[in-house]
């Protein structure tokens, strides 16, 4: 058994900034951070685009960004979160700056601003088109300075540690404590428990739920579908963000993501024959948001049975394109694609979870002691579709103002006793990872073909059924075998898409809000 005060899940921008103001602002208590991976693969080392703040305020304003922001989402939004993230924005940025970020210059030394899709001005700081990749490694470096962090890999949270354990039947709107997880240490094999005063759920997004996704492997929704089993509040899953140009490469996943920033640069979007199609959905053409844009495209491969469209780029200055989206270019050529002359195969790629556990305005969840960060989490900033670039924002923000949160409350917080250990009574070993990769694909085509971009009554029962047939079979499989990694990402895919399908159809119903279905 592992003591700590604080546990952190996820070592991407939220796991990290939450990690090291907790830990700047507690130097006497013990912080652990895990990672289910390699610690710097996270959701944030892909984000190419950058981060959205508002610096100039004579060409830009905040209302700007604020209402920018709540057309992206639909109205959708919490528009007291929206501006709270907004006008918090410049002073975190700061604070990733003063850690050693960097970001583009123009030449007189001021930030090089980009423009993307749903921004009404440049406001987008960056870093080449690894600007994700560059907030990654200066978080890291920080985090690894700090003695009283400790930080372990490979290391797979298989569930929160809540009053459920402990006999009692917690149901929703009933009290429910947090007090640590069950984890399943890789490399002994072995699932030991972790008491925590307080817990931290960034462990990503759920883009793993679908066969086309930018996504790395890891994004499987496991702290979402976890704080979902602990009868947390989820709410606004069926909110799935598709990202309108991702690489349009035959079964290869996760799809290599062409950056929103690209279009913000000039890029069109074509259609087979070389028409601009976007302006017959929104004037604004290619800068139309992301969901207006994906459902273009959507339904222009619809009408003509093509598997992609082309994004644009021979018109744009080259130098000035390889200087700005280095990975970009590099990528293209080495797959035969010269951008200067040639057009980008892309299509529509599910990317960005914009529903989640839903939060206050400090992190905390509907579970003592448990808080929710970064995209596992539901603040209210992006209502039904994700403006670009806020994300990494919304993240640094509710890290900070988590840490500040747990300050009047960790003292008062007591270890639980007798805790029971993981019951492996009556299991066998795991022999059946054939199976559970099956599955999973099978998982990925049933969200993809029912639950994409457009979705109907008849597509959503259809979904379910499917749905409820893998959710037998797997948790029959998880009763009776040890566990694996691979057995928990199946289990958590099949709970993420289950809450996918069930949100949907309430939203379908105009019921909206909180709703957690029970899968039994």
């Amino acid at each position: 058994m592992i003591k700590t005060d604080i546990l952190v899940i996820g070592s991407g921008i939220a796991g990290l900034s939450f990690a090291i103001k907790s830990a700047e602002k507690f130097p006497e208590r013990k912080i652990l951070l895990i990672s289910k991976t390699k610690l710097e693969e996270t959701n944030t080392k892909y984000a190419q685009g950058g981060i959205a703040t508002v610096l100039n305020t004579i060409e830009d304003s905040f209302e700007n960004h604020i209402e920018d922001t709540m057309k992206a989402g639909d109205y959708q939004n919490n528009r007291k979160i929206v501006e709270l993230v907004v006008k918090e924005a410049p002073e975190r940025l700061q604070e990733l700056i003063n850690l050693g970020t960097n970001f583009d210059k123009n030449n007189d030394g001021s930030y090089n601003m980009a423009k993307e899709g749903g921004h009404s001005a440049h406001r987008i700081l960056h870093f080449k088109d690894i600007t994700g990749w560059e907030i990654e490694r200066a978080l890291l470096k920080k985090a690894k300075s700090i003695k009283n962090i400790t930080i372990k890999e490979n290391i797979f949270v298989v569930d929160l540690i809540t009053d459920h354990h402990f006999g009692k039947k917690i149901v929703l709107n009933e009290q429910n404590t947090c007090y640590g997880a069950y984890l399943f240490n890789e490399n002994t094999q072995q699932t030991d428990r972790v008491l925590a005063k307080i817990t931290m759920i960034a462990s990503g997004g759920a883009g793993q739920a679908y066969n086309h996704t930018t996504n790395p492997i890891i994004a499987t929704g496991d702290g979402i579908a976890m704080a979902y089993r602990a009868k947390a509040f989820v709410t606004d899953m069926e909110f799935v963000q598709f990202h309108p140009t991702s690489l349009y490469q035959v079964d290869i996943s996760p799809a290599f993501l062409i950056s929103e920033a690209v279009r913000g640069f000039g890029a069109y979007i074509r259609n087979l024959k070389g028409k601009r199609f976007v302006f017959n959905y929104d004037k604004r053409g290619e800068l139309a948001s992301r969901d207006i844009v994906s459902k273009a495209i959507d339904d222009e491969l619809n009408k003509s049975g093509e598997k992609h469209v082309y994004l644009d780029c021979t018109h744009l200055d080259i130098e000035e394109f390889t200087n700005h989206f280095p990975n970009i270019y590099e990528k293209c050529k080495s797959i035969g694609i010269k951008i200067e002359k040639d057009w980008i195969p892309v299509v529509p790629a599910a990317h960005y979870t914009c529903g989640g556990i839903a939060v206050d305005e400090n992190g905390n969840t509907s579970i003592s002691n448990l808080y929710s960060c970064g995209e596992a989490s539901r603040t209210g900033l992006h209502g039904a579709n994700r403006l670009a670039s806020n994300s990494l924002l919304e993240a640094i923000v509710f890290a900070h103002r988590s840490a500040l949160n747990i300050k009047n409350k960790i003292n008062n917080i007591e270890y639980k006793k007798n805790v029971p250990t993981w019951n492996i009574k009556g299991t066998s070993e795991p022999d059946e990872l054939v199976l559970i990769t099956h599955s999973r694909k099978e998982l990925q085509i049933i969200m993809s073909d029912y639950m994409a971009i457009v979705r109907s009554n008849e597509r959503m029962k259809r979904a379910l059924r499917r749905l409820e047939i893998h959710y037998h079979e797997t948790e029959e499989l998880y009763t009776n075998t040890k566990i694996s990694p691979q057995l928990c990402e199946l289990r958590n895919l099949i709970t993420i898409a289950y809450i996918i399908v069930n949100q949907s159809q309430l939203r379908k119903e105009n019921k909206g809000a909180f709703y957690n279905i029970d899968l039994r």
